[in-house]
């Protein structure tokens, strides 16, 4: 590691300060702040605004807010939005046109957003939207262009919730590659601080303009095992063992009809999810029918229209649907993009109205298709 590598310390008047510096380079900052009982993701006009003091409580269906023992500010666990809805907004005009017939497309700059706070999982996330969206044949340049001009702050993190299962995922948790800054927040006897990591370029010359120090070789050391050991104290785990052949195995399992039972197909797991990214387009006219406008909104495999062709849909039944979701995020998504399409936030879990868990469903199939028993021989 060089010198200009050396991770650095950051006390909480330099957090502050941080976003302070992000502002005046022009940068909005996005941001964990407490709003409607929930901690969200919001624009921050200085570091005041972020969660000071607050965690949550998880569990299946469940999130709660709580106020902590001390002032951490990233001390919590993944709320109801992700960062996806900056990079792929949930509802966005394509073009519009006048009755002259003249199409306009939308071309306007992107906003250069700094993100701040971003966890294991999430910025896993970023790179798998990058892979599905900024490549391939025909990438999304609305997309392309604002991850281009993205500034991430990611957070280490040493206190996962009920729900995080990112280390079985091999997201988490501590961030991996794609930030500019990464932070490992610390509070003990000498205080509150966070150690820092410079990544790049830009990374480096915002840290330059911040109040710092050099971090010490221990406090370096123990910010890392912090990170190291909240891998050991995930609230759940996905199942060892090879998801893509499962969910292949598993196609015609009876399990399905069992988490049916359950399914409201409400399409909540695919709307805080992270990664999924399925849109559809609709277009509309003013009265006169002399304006028309083409919105690209976000959509889900849960809706039954999803699979509607001609004739009909394909995906009629809850069992179909939820099947198609699980089986793509957890095998075929590799098939397509190399990869998982589960970073392990939990948040499924957590905004499921009646709790069904992707990690639990995971393990009842694994232990039909190795012939154990599980709730649907009951």
């Amino acid at each position: 590691m060089t010198a200009a590598d050396a991770s650095a310390v950051l006390d909480r008047a330099g957090l502050d300060r941080l976003v302070e510096v992000l502002i005046e380079l022009g940068y909005r900052v996005i941001g964990p702040t407490v709003r409607d009982s929930a901690i969200v993701l919001a624009e921050l006009g200085s570091g005041t605004e972020l969660p000071a003091g607050w965690g949550v409580d998880t569990a299946p269906g469940m999130y709660r807010l709580r106020r902590r023992a001390d002032d951490a500010v990233f001390g919590h666990s993944a709320g109801p939005q992700s960062w996806k809805q900056f990079l792929h907004p949930a509802h966005r005009r394509l073009w519009s046109a006048g009755a002259d017939g003249v199409f306009v497309a939308e071309s306007s700059d992107p906003p250069r957003y700094a993100f701040l706070g971003v966890r294991g999982c999430d910025l896993a996330a970023i790179k798998i939207l990058s892979n599905v969206l900024g490549r391939g044949a025909h990438p999304d340049s609305s997309f392309t262009r604002t991850t281009e001009a993205l500034f991430v702050v990611a957070v280490n993190c040493t206190e996962p919730g009920g729900l995080c299962f990112c280390a079985s995922m091999g997201t988490g948790p501590a961030a991996g590659p794609g930030y500019d800054l990464a932070l490992t927040e610390r509070i003990d006897e000498g205080g509150h601080a966070f150690v820092v990591d410079a990544a790049s370029d830009a990374g480096r010359g915002v840290l330059a303009r911040l109040p710092h120090r050099a971090a010490e070789p221990a406090e370096v050391e123990t910010a890392r095992a912090d990170v190291a050991a909240a891998a050991g104290r995930m609230g759940r785990s996905m199942p060892d063992i090879d998801m893509r052949e499962l969910m292949l195995s598993s196609r015609e399992s009876p399990h399905w009809e069992n988490v049916a039972s359950r399914c409201l197909t409400c399409a909540n797991c695919t709307m805080v999810c992270p990664t999924c990214f399925c849109t559809s387009t609709e277009d509309v006219t003013d009265l006169t029918g002399d304006h028309a406008e083409r919105w690209q909104r976000w959509a889900s495999c849960f809706d039954v229209d999803f699979s509607y062709i001609h004739g009909g849909s394909v995906r009629t039944s809850a069992a179909s649907r939820y099947r198609q979701w699980m089986s793509h995020k957890l095998g075929t998504w590799h098939d397509q993009f190399g990869s998982s399409g589960c970073v392990g936030c939990g948040r499924c879990i957590a905004w499921c109205p009646v709790g069904i868990d992707i990690t639990e469903e995971a393990a009842r199939l694994s232990a039909n298709s190795t012939g154990g028993a599980d709730d649907d021989s009951e």
